[in-house]
């Protein structure tokens, strides 16, 4: 579907794998999984290593929340998906699901929030400091069990992206019920 070779090759690649990596070692093989967003790259590699992922539509998911309240699924996955919603809140409360594997970008002190210029929902309205996002799920009823931060590795062209090789920049959790 996606024939976008940079999403596995290029920029992705690493954030890919490393949560690949984080669902193999905190998650279960052939969970049966509903990933929070439309199709993706990263959602087809989740097919790919086994597990039965189930994508929402695509609706708008601050107006939409009760699209995550899927009956059925071992774990609910956002993927860089939470900081693109005004509100996150409702859509976390209606989780049914056991778990939750999120991950979100992390907040630099030296750079302004992502907004994209062409796609009206390529924008985030939040970049969080982890503790924003653990205070937040915790309200949400989420217990976190495992986390990961990491720093972004690119080629560094000019001195914030020299900075971003020092700063963690991803913040990845696995979250139970409580």
């Amino acid at each position: 579907m996606y024939e976008q070779r940079w999403y596995r090759e290029g920029v992705h690649n690493r954030r890919f794998q490393i949560t690949l990596e984080f669902l193999a070692e905190h998650g279960t093989p052939g969970m049966k999984v509903l990933d929070v967003g439309i199709p993706n790259p990263l959602s087809e590699l989740m097919g790919e290593q086994g597990y039965q992922v189930v994508n929402t539509d695509g609706r708008d998911l601050d107006l939409n929340p009760d699209m995550a309240s899927g009956d059925g699924f071992d774990a609910v996955t956002a993927f860089e998906i939470l900081e693109h919603m005004v509100s996150p809140f409702p859509l976390l409360q209606q989780i049914k699901a056991p778990v939750l594997f999120a991950s979100i970008p992390l907040n630099l002190w030296f750079s302004k929030a992502y907004q994209g210029d062409l796609d009206p929902y390529d924008r985030h309205y939040h970049e969080f400091e982890p503790w924003q996002f653990d205070l937040l799920l915790e309200k949400a009823g989420w217990r976190i069990t495992h986390s990961k931060k990491w720093a972004w590795r690119g080629i560094p062209m000019g001195f914030r992206p020299i900075l971003r090789l020092f700063h963690n920049r991803y913040y990845l959790v696995r979250a139970e019920r409580i």
